[in-house]
């Protein structure tokens, strides 16, 4: 090695943000394994590379003692004194002992060493850029299929769209965008791993906070979305301004902003509903589009019941049940709808249940006056 590869090392260091200090004792580790590999010493070796001119020099380390028994690892004073009258016993001396062809080992080994640091600095700094995205959205590109995951390209590394985070139905096409919601980054052997969601419910959340202002700053905020990806989701809104509407924020006009987040879903329904703290408005709330007669809750039991007109039942209920769970999960509350007929029919809401949730409204509105 010469003066060049110390220029080199410099380089690395400017455009790599490697250290060459870090570099080159790393080099010296290395060289001392080799030196022992190569040359079967079995003395204590210690390897120095000037760091100006890259020259490689190797040393023997011994300690000084009256007599050496083991020359491998000790010298005799008397011989140490023919190098240094100033040493004594007990001192470590280094005597160099470089062997021939060991710049060709040496120059084999640095550059070993500069590639892997050069490729351990570039995965840290991957990592370091992508980490700070985890629990975020970003835009990739499809890139190709392997076996039941999607690659999908971030820019600088692939991420892995997994089976069970892919929405039923949905196709993925090389070189299409997608918006995804990234899980999670792990570091590996091979370099970070980035894990990403099509399925989250966090990620509705984030298309959210980039396509409307309001939620963005804080303004409407989400208090909570049920999904099933790749069909409907209902998210519930809430302002802390009054004049701001948190629904109309959410769609936007004419529908512009919300429109632009079914786009992306391809096509996934998102009914937009108001929070309220009162369970029964909310429960009314989170049943749209149906049109709800009465709401009787059991708060102690996060039940609810609920009576709709009889030509609504089966939209209150929805396909499969659909609108039912969604909104059962949206508000936390186990819903059983009936229709005014079955109401009747069945008693299914006592008069003892009807009078608690009228002295109960009627207790809400007073603390509401005050």
């Amino acid at each position: 090695m010469n003066a060049e590869f110390i220029e080199a090392l410099n380089q690395i260091e400017k455009e790599k943000g490697i250290s060459k200090d870090v570099l080159l004792e790393t080099i010296e580790v290395s060289l001392v394994t080799a030196c022992k590999n190569n040359f079967g010493t079995a003395q204590n070796i210690k390897v120095e590379i000037d760091r100006f001119n890259g020259d490689v020099s190797v040393y023997a380390e011994k300690e000084v003692v009256v007599e050496a028994e083991d020359k491998n690892l000790t010298i005799s004073l008397e011989d140490a004194k023919k190098i240094n009258p100033t040493y004594k016993l007990g001192d470590i001396i280094n005597i160099e002992v470089t062997p021939k062809n060991f710049g060709r080992i040496a120059a084999q080994k640095a550059k070993q060493v500069v590639v892997q640091k050069i490729r351990e600095a570039e995965r840290e700094v991957i990592f370091n850029q992508y980490i700070t995205k985890e629990k975020d959205v970003i835009t990739g590109i499809i890139q190709r299929q392997v076996r039941d995951n999607v690659i999908i390209n971030l820019g600088k590394i692939d991420a892995i769209l997994a089976d069970k985070e892919q929405v039923p139905g949905e196709k993925y096409y090389p070189n299409e965008r997608y918006k995804v919601y990234v899980l999670e980054v792990k570091e590996s052997t091979k370099g970070p791993k980035v894990y990403v969601s099509r399925t989250h419910p966090e990620l509705i959340k984030r298309l959210f906070e980039q396509e409307v202002p309001e939620v963005h700053d804080g303004v409407v905020e989400i208090k909570g979305i049920s999904r099933e990806a790749g069909s409907r989701t209902k998210i519930a809104v809430f302002s802390t301004n009054m004049d701001v509407d948190p629904v109309g924020s959410c769609v936007g006009h004419n529908g512009a902003r919300v429109s632009i987040i079914v786009n992306e879903l391809r096509g996934e329904k998102i009914d937009i509903i108001p929070w309220d703290e009162d369970p029964v408005k909310f429960i009314q709330s989170a049943l749209s589009p149906s049109k709800v007669v009465k709401v009787i809750v059991n708060e102690q039991e996060k039940s609810a019941k609920v009576v709709v007109p009889d030509y609504q039942l089966s939209l209150a209920i929805g396909k499969e049940g659909q609108n039912a769970r969604l909104a059962a999960k949206l508000t936390g509350y186990r819903i059983d709808i009936k229709s005014e007929t079955q109401a009747k029919e069945t008693n299914f809401i006592t008069e003892e249940e009807t009078l608690g949730a009228l002295l109960s409204r009627n207790a809400l509105d007073e603390e509401e006056l005050y």
